[in-house]
């Protein structure tokens, strides 16, 4: 990691990047698992919502060109479709939500997945945040756009402390590239005590 720079941004310094998170994420999202069929206004609108609260935005640049972003906030002040997925031991008052993280593929496997949530959790304590959560896509085993060489992340997830929130199922709508329009998508929330 070397050769890359990894930057917290939050408030105006993170409003000023929008458009370079917005460009990464429907760059990455356009791939399996979420074949996201992203428009640039929706994004921009979307990521405003980090502008305002206690969130944060993780910026990896290589240069001066952003490379991978990850985002969270706490989730309380997100889209109330995790909060309500939560199980009822959990409160939205005490949890960070550790939102999108996407990095272009030539700067995988370097270190960024960590340092995103290392900072990211970091964030979050600041806060005064006792827990931490983050939602993955599922999708069918046997759907017809998985690569053969597909690899889950959910063994990198639980190295991290994280593991999945039983019954904990949230249902978001995008999309999905070919489609004409959007569909709820189920997402399984992970969690763990910071």
């Amino acid at each position: 990691m070397a050769d890359l720079r990894i930057e917290p941004l939050t408030g105006d310094h993170l409003a000023q990047v929008l458009g370079d998170v917005a460009r990464l994420r429907i760059s990455v999202f356009a791939d399996w698992p979420y074949l996201y069929d992203g428009d640039l206004a929706y994004e921009e609108t979307y990521l405003q919502a980090y502008t305002k609260t206690g969130a944060v935005c993780v910026a990896a640049w290589d240069g001066d060109a952003m490379v991978g972003a990850s985002t969270g906030a706490p989730l309380a002040d997100h889209a109330e479709d995790f909060a309500e997925a939560m199980p009822a031991d959990w409160s939205a008052s005490d949890t960070f939500y550790c939102a999108e993280s996407v990095l272009l593929p030539g700067y995988r496997g370097r270190g960024v997945g960590h340092a995103f949530f290392d900072v990211r959790e970091a964030h979050a304590r600041a806060l005064g945040l006792t827990h931490s959560v983050f939602a993955s896509v599922i999708r069918p085993a046997d759907h017809p756009a998985k690569p053969a060489e597909y690899r889950p992340l959910d063994a990198f997830w639980r190295a991290r402390g994280y593991a999945p929130l039983a019954g904990a199922i949230a249902h978001f709508s995008w999309r999905d590239a070919g489609d004409e329009a959007e569909t709820k998508k189920p997402l399984q929330m992970w969690g763990r005590a910071l």
